[in-house]
């Protein structure tokens, strides 16, 4: 394989079969130049690079990154792919890899930083943070640390801005708003969640795309409100409720919810609550 580019010591970029490879390994890249080939067994994690203009960003991180940590990013990262079929982009790996670093660093230093969102991540992004809790056992094991159950919760979030091609305001903001539409529900319509009922499951999965759908400002809108008639008649507490969720929303958003997404949480609320 032929080098293209330096990015760092421990970090070169290839070409192979036509196309651009991040290879990591340490002093990969020290005192090579462009043109020089590699030899594979120098290499010990490697990644397709796949957006272009990421280069200069690449050399900055990975020179302060050391090789251990990119490759146990990496091999996180293809678990996430084995476990939630992501799309993997190359932002991934640099949000990862960075996050993974600067937290073990304030591991060696005796810091932590508290999720406050990490009950909300187990309830709404359990596939993500039981992965995220794979990820810790992956960086004990290769990099001899323990970190704490909140760091899982951390990766969960990067994993759910992958998968959900959104950033991590997006998905942090998305679990405050469904707690506060699951509050709603829970005094409005007086109900418990079973939180292994596929009704729930459903709900759950419903608000997760509403609440992106919302901070994107990307509702959903049929133009032909006659599909809903009768609707508010059949389920009058489900839909009372939901124009709670309304309110909600435009005070606290400034969003006006569509006919269409008031009758899709209306039908879910219905299931929720036995109708």
């Amino acid at each position: 394989m032929k080098v293209e580019k330096i990015l760092s010591n421990n970090a070169v970029l290839l070409t192979k079969d036509k196309q651009e490879i991040v290879a990591i390994g340490r002093g990969i890249g020290f005192g090579r130049k462009p043109g020089d080939r590699v030899d594979e067994s120098q290499i010990e994690s490697q990644f397709v690079k796949k957006s272009a203009g990421l280069a200069d960003v690449f050399a900055q991180l990975l020179a302060e990154i050391p090789p251990p940590q990119l490759a146990v990013s990496q091999q996180i990262i293809a678990l996430a792919q084995q476990r939630l079929a992501i799309t993997v982009q190359d932002t991934l790996f640099l949000a990862l890899s960075d996050h993974i670093n600067f937290a073990l660093q304030r591991q060696a230093n005796g810091l932590t930083i508290k999720n406050f969102l990490l009950w909300d991540i187990k309830r709404f992004y359990a596939a993500e943070f039981a992965v995220g809790l794979e990820a810790l056992a992956l960086i004990k094991e290769k990099l001899a640390v323990s970190l704490p159950e909140d760091e899982a919760g951390f990766i969960a979030l990067h994993l759910a801005n992958a998968k959900n091609n959104s950033d991590m305001h997006d998905t942090m903001q998305s679990a405050t708003i469904i707690k506060d539409v699951l509050t709603i529900l829970k005094y409005d319509l007086h109900v418990t969640f079973d939180e292994d009922s596929l009704d729930y499951q459903r709900l759950i999965t419903h608000l997760k795309f509403f609440a992106l759908r919302l901070l994107q400002r990307d509702t959903v809108s049929h133009g032909d409100d006659t599909i809903y008639q009768g609707i508010t008649g059949m389920m009058p507490a489900a839909w009372a409720c939901a124009m709670k969720i309304h309110d909600y929303v435009d005070k606290n958003y400034g969003c006006q919810l569509t006919t269409d997404e008031i009758m899709f949480l209306t039908i879910h609320i219905n299931r929720l609550s036995g109708g």
